[in-house]
């Protein structure tokens, strides 16, 4: 293997996978993208279902944990992230979505150069192989297939058909029109297996001999040369290290969390903070793991009236077969997810865009496989968790240490303002709602939780510190901007240093009020035609 290429991509998460692929798409150019985890082939990850289990799975994750969180009474978050190829988009729940106009409008407004909804659209295009086909808002062609969930185990119409009685609309597009009840979309190959950043765009361009991989190294810093960055040092078997040279940029790609510590591994980040870490200061870039930004969730839970949930599907004989139907045909139950509706409600009619996603699903998180006669007794629930979609919380990434290896200390700071709180308080209210309209509510039993005492705000608000969490959607942490703080500018380059780039979802300057990985992949087109001096999608 060469010791030096043209590009070195740090991070085959979602946005590292596009660029590798984008990149080497030119024979000319030598491309190398390095992950810190191994192949993608553990059937967990390839089986749509096993995302409940790969999210778990210490194999395919990293280590991480929140700080105790202030506003939670203490509690630390789990927070997992893909240490695998695909990153991320390899062991979450696969949900495709963009979110509202406004919210990369938003992004313009805020300085970031052409990131509006207009500029940024042809790349969500050019990424899809949607089950829609071509038109003017989705792409038919694309490297990344995109599915409808099937919904027939999963009590969707019921959901569908109350929304209109609750007050909202249903849309048969939830990317089009930007709110509404719809069914969810995933990233599903026509196979049945999940189709992943690096399934979609990896693995395709390693065909290539111009493209090279290094798996489960560890990167330990940047290499900076005279305001230059001009490769990157790795971790070798025995212990030792090397340096990879690359002779135009340095891309890092490796998320909200470890993009962040790389750069303060390397010198570049707040002064005083490396400088407790005892690292050199390189360049004072006080944005470095700040504004990182998180979607927080409250359980909402009610008992089902009757046994209809998809812990039907878990008794052992059907879910044995609907394995085999996986493996073999590559549909039914255990092919696809386990959402009954994607809805994405304004809980104020004078918001301009939604500010509250409901998850639901018809079916308890902790079920397990049971036999008749046997442990058969599992109570059936339907889910409506309420997330804060545009949150004002901010929290922060540090170091622990300045050693490579030591995960990093994460403070989110969630529901540490009135404001989050009260959206979350109307979102835990319209799940309540939307579950107890016909035909839903036919369905609908008592609340668990938060239950139906919990009715004031200070109630709701103890549930809250109680039982909240998080989505696993940071972002922000490397901000693109025009002010101060920022870290890169809108070419996504490091301010301040020359040859070096972050290209993922830490660039985001705040949070898509949507699942978070078809920005991150739209993140990685775009970021690959700055890369290669392009104005607009091809």
């Amino acid at each position: 293997m060469t010791e030096t290429y043209d590009y070195i991509i740090v991070g085959a998460g979602s946005a590292g996978c596009v660029l590798a692929c984008r990149l080497s798409a030119d024979p000319s150019i030598r491309v190398l993208i390095i992950e810190a985890g191994g192949r993608d082939t553990h059937p967990f990850v390839r089986m749509p279902m096993g995302f409940l289990f790969a999210l778990r799975n210490p194999k395919l994750r990293w280590t991480y944990w929140s700080e105790p969180e202030p506003s939670l009474n203490g509690r630390r978050l789990f927070l997992p992230r893909g240490r695998v190829l695909g990153g991320s988009s390899s062991i979450n729940g696969m949900i495709h979505m963009r979110g509202h106009p406004l919210d990369y409008d938003t992004w313009a407004q805020m300085g970031c150069t052409g990131w509006s909804h207009a500029d940024v659209l042809p790349y969500f295009i050019r990424s899809e192989r949607s089950w829609r086909g071509s038109n003017d808002v989705h792409g038919g062609e694309g490297p990344l297939s995109v599915r409808a969930i099937d919904g027939k185990r999963l009590l969707h119409e019921p959901l569908m058909r109350s929304a209109a009685a609750a007050g909202y609309s249903a849309t048969s597009d939830l990317d089009k029109d930007g709110e509404g009840f719809a069914l969810g979309e995933i990233n599903v190959d026509a196979r049945g297996r999940r189709h992943s950043a690096a399934r979609a765009y990896l693995y395709p361009a390693l065909k290539r001999a111009n493209l090279s991989l290094l798996a489960n190294t560890t990167t330990l810093r940047v290499a900076i040369e005279k305001g230059r960055a001009v490769g990157v040092e790795i971790a070798e078997d025995g212990g030792g290290a090397r340096i990879l040279r690359a002779e135009r940029e340095v891309i890092l790609a490796g998320g909200a969390y470890n993009s962040p510590q790389l750069l303060m591994l390397s010198g570049i980040g707040p002064a005083a903070h490396l400088r407790e870490h005892g690292i050199d200061v390189r360049l004072d870039l006080p944005g470095v793991g700040s504004n990182l930004s998180e979607h927080a969730r409250v359980p909402v839970v009610f008992a089902a009236a009757k046994p209809v949930t998809f812990i039907r599907e878990l008794r052992i004989d059907r879910a044995a077969l609907s394995v085999a139907r996986w493996a073999m045909f590559g549909d039914g139950a255990f092919a696809s997810q386990i959402s009954s509706c994607n809805i994405v409600i304004r809980t104020r009619p004078e918001l301009a865009q939604p500010d509250v996603q409901l998850m639901s699903a018809p079916i308890r998180l902790d079920a397990k496989l049971w036999a008749p006669f046997v442990n058969d007794r599992q109570e059936h629930r339907l889910m409506a968790d309420a997330v804060v979609l545009h949150p004002h919380a901010r929290g922060h990434v540090r170091l622990a240490s300045d050693d490579p290896r030591a995960p990093v200390r994460i403070q989110l700071n969630i529901f540490d303002n009135e404001a989050d709180r009260a959206t979350a308080r109307e979102g835990i209210r319209a799940a309540r709602h939307i579950y107890r309209t016909a035909p839903q509510g036919e369905l609908t039993g008592r609340e668990i939780l938060p239950g139906a005492e919990a009715d004031s705000d200070a109630a709701l608000d103890a549930f809250i510190r109680e039982h909240a969490g998080v989505t696993q959607h940071p972002v922000g942490t490397c901000a693109m901007g025009a002010g101060p703080e920022a870290v890169v500018d809108p070419q996504l380059r490091v301010r301040g240093l020359e040859g070096l780039r972050v290209v993922d979802a830490s660039i985001m300057p705040t949070v898509p009020g949507a699942n978070t990985n078809a920005s991150a992949v739209m993140i990685g087109e775009k970021g690959a035609d700055l890369v290669l001096g392009r104005n607009a999608a091809r």
